[in-house]
């Protein structure tokens, strides 16, 4: 169960469980600000909570499974529960599951749960945000953090049901964002993990706006977005890393590969292809321009050779031949990604894939899933070979007990990482003083399929 810090005694204590994507942890992270801004504390287990908010996940039948587990174990252990999240949209079979819960709320309505908790477990006092000054409530480590650019998604992919749980694409206002990611970097972000339902479309739905931000004009697009990131600069004065995730391919995205270049982004695109065979791809309400795709991700590396592209792919989609899945293996093998996660096709009730005749078998599926695991792993433990030898920038996410010989460990993370869904570096022989949020120089001495293994370079 998630939770932050209090000093202030006597007031009613709120329980988070946040279950899903980075995306619903922002809206874990708004709803626990707004509550303390209100006057609660939080409680460190189910047993101290007044009440427990669990915000789930929707977008798959296991995440749905996942999410009534996790209600039912925060109604076991404390009794009363508010459900908020994409799988609040589905608050009769919520209620059928767990007909105690206290309320249910859909995804990103914020004043519903606020409401709902004001309802079940009024505060003890009233709001103190205004007598002491409080940071933004953080459920990611203080070195790193999400920066939410919109909602929602303007795609009908037939596989997901996403715009169903977080309607039609809206964008944040340009300089609410910079505003967001200028305070977070003042309170010690060194990495800002940019996130959307579609990172490529900011903006699309107010395209003729533009704020004023620092003296001059900046548009709601995702370049000049991504360009203001790149001027921030931390405490000591050096940029902190700026990383796009969920970046659909659109032609404009070109523009942003020069930015990491000059270093003003973090040389890394999240890309959710999801599969390579172009009739798979019209199956899925996707783009299926596959072969100008590779011709760009060779462009993208002569302009920055160090660019990491991570992405996902489907596999046992409705449909998909023997032929089509090999294909896939084929363009996977030219495309040679840095990073890529894979998943079986699993229906969604509401999404129109369901409908689609054809349905690939379990087993099948699961062989396609092994094969194409041994593909990127392949790829991948070349890819990191390759490094070894190389002196390359870590930012440290943990940092070890000594042992026996008095040698302390630390784990961190390249340019090429994101936290939690990439891999890691681990670093031997570091110094004491070290500590999470550093950014050094580390020297790679060895490698894996998925992980770096070094020591921090000599000055």
């Amino acid at each position: 169960m998630s939770t932050a810090p209090t000093t202030i005694p006597d007031q009613k204590r709120i329980g988070m469980v946040s279950l899903g994507c980075p995306k619903a942890l922002v809206d874990s992270e708004r709803i626990l600000t707004r509550l303390r801004a209100d006057g609660y504390a939080f409680a460190e287990d189910y047993a101290g909570a007044d009440v427990v908010l669990v915000n789930t996940c929707g977008f798959l039948d296991s995440a749905k499974e996942e999410s009534l587990a996790a209600i039912g174990e925060a109604i076991a252990e404390n009794g009363r529960v508010i459900v908020t999240g994409c799988m609040g949209e589905e608050a009769d079979a919520i209620r059928a599951a767990h007909p105690q819960v206290l309320a249910v709320t859909g995804a990103h309505q914020y004043e519903q749960v606020v409401e709902a908790v004001h309802t079940h477990a009024p505060p003890s006092q009233g709001p103190f945000i205004d007598l002491i000054p409080q940071p933004d409530i953080k459920l990611t480590p203080r070195h790193y953090s999400y920066l939410k650019i919109s909602e929602g998604c303007n795609h009908s992919c037939a596989f997901c049901i996403i715009p169903s749980l977080r309607g039609k694409l809206a964008s944040r206002r340009v300089d609410a964002v910079l505003r967001e990611a200028e305070k977070l970097v003042a309170a010690g972000t060194k990495e800002l993990l940019v996130i959307s339902q579609d990172t490529s479309a900011y903006g699309v739905d107010i395209r003729h706006e533009s704020r004023e931000w620092k003296g001059h004009p900046v548009r709601a697009h995702m370049t000049d977005l991504a360009r203001e990131l790149g001027q921030l600069r931390t405490a000591d004065g050096t940029p902190p890393w700026v990383r796009l995730h969920y970046v659909y391919p659109y032609p404009h995205v070109d523009q942003v590969i020069p930015l990491m270049a000059e270093g003003l982004l973090t040389p890394y695109l999240d890309i959710p292809f999801q599969h390579a065979s172009p009739k798979v791809l019209k199956l899925m309400r996707r783009p299926a321009n596959e072969a100008k795709v590779l011709e760009r991700l060779k462009s993208w590396r002569e302009i920055c050779p160090d660019i990491a592209i991570r992405s996902s792919f489907v596999v046992g989609f409705p449909g998909e031949t023997e032929e089509d899945f090999q294909y896939l293996l084929d363009w996977l093998e030219e495309a040679q990604l840095d990073r890529v996660g894979a998943f079986r096709f699993e229906p969604v009730e509401g999404a129109t894939a369901n409908a689609l005749p054809d349905h690939v078998p379990e087993e099948v599926k699961e062989e396609r899933y092994a094969r194409i695991m041994e593909v990127t792993e392949r790829i991948s433990a070349a890819k990191l070979a390759a490094k070894v030898g190389r002196t390359l920038p870590v930012i440290i996410d943990e940092v070890g007990e000594a042992d026996e010989d008095g040698d302390i460990g630390a784990t961190g993370r390249s340019q090429a990482d994101a936290p939690e869904i990439d891999g890691a570096v681990y670093l031997r022989n570091v110094p004491e003083n070290l500590a999470p949020g550093d950014i050094v120089e580390a020297t790679i001495e060895d490698a894996d399929a998925h992980d770096l293994f070094g020591v921090i370079a000599a000055p």
